[in-house]
């Protein structure tokens, strides 16, 4: 099996490889970046989103549930919140 090398990439690499590709100047690609992932954000808060070829962003609620620290075994409540979920698409497998 090989192994896939995990890397996160910024706002800024993602605006500057935008920028690379297209040739617009950087700061009108920051503000379409931005706008872009506010955009997505107030959709996914709504009923979530389906980007075919690319993915699922969906809002999923967690329920409060028991905790404990490892260092010293102490217990705790973990509250109960709301998380953001991505499934993949499968076009997006790397073969």
């Amino acid at each position: 099996m090989k192994k896939i090398n995990k890397t996160n990439l910024t706002k800024k690499e993602i605006a500057q490889k935008i920028n690379n590709k297209i040739g617009i100047s950087q700061v009108y690609t920051n503000e379409i970046l931005d706008d872009f992932i506010l955009l997505l954000k107030n959709l996914i808060k709504k009923e979530g989103i389906q980007i075919q070829n690319f993915g699922t962003f969906k809002i999923i609620n967690k329920r409060e549930r028991k905790g404990r620290n490892p260092k010293n075994k102490e217990k705790f409540t973990i509250s109960a919140r709301k998380s953001l979920s991505f499934i993949m698409s499968k076009n997006l497998l790397i073969k």
